[in-house]
């Protein structure tokens, strides 16, 4: 207090410094998610039939051009500057006062770093939906499709959460992503399914995955990559990364044990194709919690959001809804799961917002309002979206095309030479 008037507002005014150890755990963490892509590629690529793994691959890969470009011209603009309740404005289009300083939602480290890191989320969001239409969706559609989508969809439900929107303002809590990253793809996905419609073959004969190895290893990978994507949500090098990240292994490995179980008591197998279901369910799950709650709450989190993704994907299978490799059910279910036990299990104790247990009951209500705003939006939108793109031009190939596959039908390509290994014999 006996600080002169002038020299105290220049106290209070002193920009942040960007700090070396926030901006070196940001920099693995973007690169951590970022190799979730073309990890969510291999996990996608082993569930479908071989004569589509290169298609498969290509719509994850592909993400990374189309999405990674839209994010930086227009897309970080309309998620973070300054705006309304419900978007953004232009002040960062272009990339425009996105330099070396700190961001403004993150002092410690460059402007740009955060929105790099930002884009890596919209990127992989935009990638899940391809579940949904693998082994019929057009390329060149497909290409249009994600990149309008991760504008007017991603962008604007990403606002609405971290970049001042209504729905941060109301209270509501996602951490990494469990409302913006999964609930929206998964919605979007359901909405895909219907709008392109269901493959040939599906209800005919049985679709069996070609590489079951491909999807464990995706699996793994995207187990990996998650360490970023919600140790890297604290935006520094804190005790709530370290929070985040301890909770990334715990609550998918208690999903994985849930998913055993419940396996093991339906058939009598534990499923490999199940083990990795399970690990990205959990995943998912924990991403909204991941800093708000405690390790014993994050292996509870983890074992109850198994059962409404289990349960649901062997309702869908009987129905007529061809979400082929079930991003509904992991991505969807699994994130609003996790983002109403965030309401739950949220506690002041590990630094999060008061929940229940702190006497905020009105937080469980909060969550369930983030959850429907975001899936009313993503649903009307990504079907406005998909009609009049289908106007333009059609959405699926033909039915001898399909037949045929889109690796060599799209790409002219095959995923598995045939004659691999012979030998040319001269005379």
């Amino acid at each position: 207090m006996a600080l002169p008037v002038p020299m105290l507002l220049a106290v209070q005014e002193m920009p942040v410094e960007i700090s070396g150890a926030d901006t070196a755990w940001l920099l693995v963490s973007t690169a951590l998610v970022l190799l979730m892509t073309p990890a969510l590629g291999f996990f996608y690529g082993g569930l479908v039939r071989s004569k589509n793994i290169l298609n498969t691959l290509m719509m994850s890969f592909a993400s990374l051009g189309v999405v990674g470009v839209a994010w930086a011209l227009l897309g970080y603009s309309l998620a973070f500057a300054p705006g309304s309740a419900w978007i953004g404005g232009t002040d960062y289009a272009l990339l425009s006062g996105v330099g070396l300083s700190g961001a403004p939602a993150a002092s410690t480290v460059p402007h740009v770093l955060f929105m790099a890191f930002q884009g890596t989320f919209a990127i992989i969001t935009a990638a899940l939906i391809s579940g949904a239409v693998v082994e019929r969706m057009r390329f060149g559609p497909y290409l249009v499709f994600i990149g309008l989508w991760s504008l007017v969809v991603y962008a604007p439900i990403a606002h609405w959460v971290w970049g001042g929107g209504w729905l941060g303002s109301l209270g509501a809590l996602d951490f990494a992503g469990g409302t913006v990253v999964h609930v929206n793809a998964g919605i979007a996905a359901v909405v895909a399914a219907l709008v392109v419609g269901a493959r040939q073959d599906y209800g005919r004969r049985a679709l069996l995955p070609h590489n079951v190895t491909y999807a464990l290893l995706g699996a793994g990978l995207l187990w990996f990559g998650w360490f970023g994507f919600n140790g890297g949500s604290a935006l520094g090098a804190t005790e709530t990364a370290a929070l985040a990240f301890v909770n990334t292994m715990l609550a998918p490995a208690a999903t994985l044990v849930m998913w055993m179980i419940l396996d093991s008591l339906r058939d009598r197998k534990i499923t490999a194709v199940g083990a990795a279901t399970g690990i990205v369910v959990g995943l998912v799950a924990v991403t909204p919690a991941a800093g708000f709650i405690g390790p014993v709450a994050a292996i509870v989190l983890g074992a109850v959001a198994a059962l409404p993704s289990y349960f649901i994907i062997l309702y869908r299978s009987r129905t007529r809804l061809d979400d082929s490799l079930d991003v509904f059910a992991a991505h969807g279910v699994g994130g609003a799961a996790g983002a109403v036990l965030t309401g739950v299990l949220a506690a002041e104790v590990w630094g999060g917002a008061a929940g229940p247990m702190d006497g905020n009951t009105g937080l469980i209500l909060t969550q369930i309002i983030a959850i429907l705003g975001a899936a009313a939006y993503s649903a009307v939108a990504t079907l406005v979206l998909l009609k009049v793109l289908g106007v333009f031009m059609p959405l699926r190939r033909t039915v001898a095309e399909e037949g045929v596959g889109l690796d060599v039908v799209l790409h002219g390509e095959e995923g598995y030479a045939k004659g691999e290994g012979a030998v040319l014999v001269r005379p």
